[in-house]
């Protein structure tokens, strides 16, 4: 059997996960947005293929692009035309030039390329996609595998984790310095980091002869050793990456604090599954059927009950049960700015969707701005200009009539009446107001000069 790339098994791991309908969320898809940088991004609906395959990328000691554009992996790694197992495949996804689709490499036929991916199906699934659709296929550079490959994953990958940093500052407060209580069961202990512990971080069978040299070590251990322990032995060990981050704050604290089988036991029991110290699917599933708030809840009693059972309690108890409290207390703070980024994430993309609706509302109104500048009016369609016009004529021509040999007063007024005649006058200067009201309320675009020959 052909040997796979190490970001190829991390990508057949999470084979079959998939979407959550209704608002829950699959808490390994949110992993996905973690590990890659987004952790305000706490909804698997949102598109995750690009998350997907940097966050198996990195869990193989690549870096990523860390962005969530499919085609950011176009510029990532060299360019492979013939096909190779495990390489990147981008896509291209309609005719948006920016919108695409990433996976890795599975296998092709004649007209179709295979590829295992995240969000095919909303899930992470074997898919094909035609050929036709393939705009590259990328393989790690040289440089980039050599670093990988004498890089130390553990410090590298939490070194960034704001989530880790935030955890492991919890537990290095709780777990305090060095001390050798006889009554304590883990014996010499440093920031948390039992004697046992770091003889095999160390690789030093512990006995006898090697027992004083590693205390001395083991109480100036540098604060890089201590985050490369937490990371891989604590942290990894204990999927902590692939829960929400309320309850990895938790699980982490459990973890340390019960040992990471013992941790898991103890969640499993909180959750209602079979426990076994294993967390596979079931497990996951009875997590993602609680709120973060109830696994919270239940996770704290559970642990209050186990160290009750404890033979030292009657020594350590206080302490223990004051630890639960306060690790639930700030477990509920993560939980609270997971919300309240959510919320403001939600909200400023309303308000751009709020902004951008108005805009075209205002143009489905008012018509494209061009149209506007380039459509104007002849100003003998305009009423506003009519009705100023029959507004003098009624009011001025009595005036300057008899100047040009018309005479308004005269005849006319013996004829028909000076009565008629100031009616008319009247009617006439009250239809051409209301028509010049009119005109203006009505008038949208401007004048134009035009051309017209009057024939009298």
């Amino acid at each position: 059997m052909l040997e796979q790339p190490p970001w190829l098994a991390a990508a057949w791991a999470e084979l079959g996960q998939r979407e959550v309908r209704g608002s829950a969320d699959n808490a390994r898809i949110r992993a996905f947005f973690r590990e890659v940088g987004h952790p305000a991004i706490l909804h698997d609906e949102v598109a995750w293929c690009a998350a997907f395959v940097g966050a198996c990328l990195e869990r193989g000691g690549l870096a990523s692009t860390r962005s969530l554009m499919a085609r950011s992996y176009l510029r990532w790694g060299d360019d492979v035309s013939a096909g190779r197992i495990g390489a990147v495949a981008v896509l291209s996804r309609g005719r948006d030039p920016a919108a695409g689709h990433v996976g890795f490499l599975m296998g092709e036929t004649p007209t179709h390329v295979v590829l295992l991916g995240g969000n095919q199906g909303d899930a992470v699934s074997v898919a094909a996609y035609p050929k036709t659709r393939l705009l590259g296929l990328r393989w790690p550079s040289a440089a980039a595998a050599a670093e990988s490959a004498g890089r130390k994953d553990a410090g590298t990958r939490a070194a960034g984790d704001a989530l880790f940093d935030e955890a492991l500052a919890h537990v290095l407060e709780m777990e305090g310095g060095y001390t050798d209580d006889p009554h304590d069961p883990g014996g010499p202990t440093n920031r948390g980091i039992t004697l046992a512990t770091y003889a095999a971080w160390r690789g030093v069978r512990l006995n006898a002869a090697t027992r004083p040299g590693l205390k001395a070590e083991l109480r100036r251990i540098g604060a890089d050793v201590v985050r490369d322990i937490y990371f891989a032995r604590y942290w990894s060990l204990a999927h902590c990456s692939e829960m929400a981050p309320a309850l990895a704050f938790f699980h982490f604290d459990a973890a340390v604090n019960h040992g990471v089988t013992g941790a898991m036991r103890l969640l499993q029991r909180a959750v209602g599954t079979d426990v076994d110290g294993e967390i596979g699917p079931n497990t996951r599933a009875a997590i993602g059927r609680l709120s973060v708030e109830q696994c919270l809840e239940r996770y704290a009693e559970v642990r209050r009950a186990r160290y009750r059972a404890l033979p030292h309690f009657w020594r350590f108890g206080r302490g223990w049960l004051r630890r639960v409290d306060t690790t639930l207390a700030r477990a509920r703070k993560v939980l609270r700015a997971g919300a309240g980024a959510q919320q403001a994430t939600d909200e400023v993309q309303e308000k751009g969707m709020s902004s951008m609706n108005e805009s075209v509302r205002m143009q489905e109104q008012s018509g494209p701005v061009q149209q506007q500048e380039s459509t104007t009016k002849w100003w003998g369609q305009s009423i506003t200009i009519w009705g100023a016009m029959i507004t003098a004529l009624s009011t001025v021509l009595p005036a300057i009539g008899p100047a040009f040999g018309v005479d308004i007063t005269g005849d006319l007024v013996r004829e028909a009446g000076e009565g008629i005649v100031l009616t008319v006058q009247a009617v006439g200067g009250l239809i051409g107001t209301l028509m010049t009201i009119y005109g203006r309320m009505r008038a949208s675009t401007g004048l134009t000069h035009r051309s017209v020959q009057m024939k009298l």
